[in-house]
């Protein structure tokens, strides 16, 4: 399995990953006839909007935390498959509603489904792969497929919804996940046993403490991940209306959209082979921190529509493909086999559930009163700043 790992178990949960952020994004792109069709277009749009963005995270951040532990000792394999299929489906009717509590329940469902699903793949890349190799593992399982999706998707589903309407952008993400993932994840993951760094479950099985999650080191890397969860979730759930308010529309909009997830991919896997070659990935993780958040603090000095977008690009690319691999290497590498998949929940869940739902209504809001998405993408690179000095404190605690 040496070399097929990399096919088998990389490249089957990256594929994965690529139709679950379809499914999480597809509602950014559908909300302007959406939300009209809805009757939420008015002036409760801000509102309504937000929470509609952000439900799926609210779901995400307590699926993240519990799930994980309760999971840790269930197959990964069965975890995978069962939340993909209960979310294709529940994608699938929302593309069928007209109603905004049926929307809100299923973006509900989605999110606590994508919680469970999310500590698995670090299950998966802790099991299957050697610590020297895992950032690069890592980039594969966890972050090729989801910024793949957000630079292809936009650009793909943005045309889409423009020439079919919004209802088949669920239609189509809903059933990618029901026809070619659930049977591809069946016939092509292996289960956690067969796996070369599998944890030997012999005995009773282990406790979960802070000691087993790290320590209290832990505290910090959680820390600095809610601000990334912050700065990623509030761009991303809002960069179509942004790019929108700077004047691009169409088919620009889409392009606009996907470029700083284009430069994320251009830049991930230099950053992941210098990562794994010189171990340095709490710094090099860290100032993927504070340089983008540095960058966005500089938007309202900017007048220009095209240098704010490049402000963002280069902002969000150097952060992502810098900060995202590591820090899942940090974690899987700072706690102890057994409560990887908990540690990961409760990171992933605090941080991109927590820290995105608050974000997501911080930009939404800061919109409204003052007419631009500028303050709210400096305050949130105020806080990115703040994250990344919190995990060079993780890295002085753990040495």
């Amino acid at each position: 399995m040496t070399d097929s790992r990399w096919w088998r178990i990389g490249l089957t949960l990256l594929v994965g990953l690529f139709v679950a952020y379809l499914d999480r994004t597809n509602l950014s792109v559908a909300l302007p006839q959406l939300s009209k069709d809805m009757g939420f277009a008015g002036p409760g749009f801000a509102a309504t909007s937000s929470l509609a963005l952000t439900i799926f995270l609210i779901g995400y951040a307590f699926a993240n935390v519990f799930g994980g532990i309760f999971t840790y000792r269930i197959d990964p394999k069965q975890i995978v498959i069962w939340t993909f299929l209960l979310w294709s489906v529940a994608t699938v009717v929302v593309g069928f509603t007209t109603s905004v509590t049926v929307l809100l329940a299923c973006r509900l469902l989605l999110g606590v489904m994508e919680g469970i699903y999310w500590p698995q793949q670090s299950r998966f890349a802790r099991a299957w792969f050697a610590p020297e190799e895992r950032t690069l593992a890592n980039s594969v399982i966890q972050y090729y497929g989801q910024y793949i999706a957000l630079a292809v998707g936009f650009l793909v589903l943005t045309p889409i919804y423009a020439a079919f309407g919004w209802r088949v952008l669920f239609y189509l993400t809903g059933a990618v996940g029901l026809i070619v993932i659930v049977p591809l994840y069946i016939t092509r993951l292996r289960p956690e046993h067969e796996a070369p760094y599998a944890e030997d479950r012999a005995g009773p099985p282990a406790r979960l403490t802070l000691e087993a999650l790290g320590g209290a080191s832990f505290v910090f890397l959680v820390i600095s991940y809610i601000t990334q969860g912050m700065l990623f979730w509030g761009i991303t759930l809002w960069i179509p209306l942004a790019v929108r308010a700077l004047g691009f529309t169409g088919t620009s909009q889409g392009l606009a959209s996907a470029l700083p997830y284009f430069a994320a991919l251009a830049l991930t896997y230099p950053m992941a082979k210098l990562s794994d070659r010189t171990g340095k990935r709490v710094l090099i993780a860290a100032l993927g921190q504070i340089l983008p958040g540095a960058l966005l603090l500089l938007l309202p000095q900017v007048d220009n529509p095209t240098a704010k977008l490049a402000l963002i690009t280069v902002a969000m690319g150097y952060y992502a493909s810098s900060y995202t691999p590591n820090i899942w290497s940090i974690l899987q590498g700072g706690v102890k086999q057994q409560a990887v998949g908990p540690a990961a929940g409760i990171m992933n869940g605090l941080g991109a559930g927590g820290g995105g739902t608050l974000a997501g209504f911080l930009v939404g809001m800061l919109k409204e009163s003052t007419g631009s998405y500028d303050a709210g993408f400096m305050v949130l690179g105020a806080l990115v700043v703040l994250g990344g000095f919190s995990l060079l404190v993780y890295g002085r605690l753990r040495r």
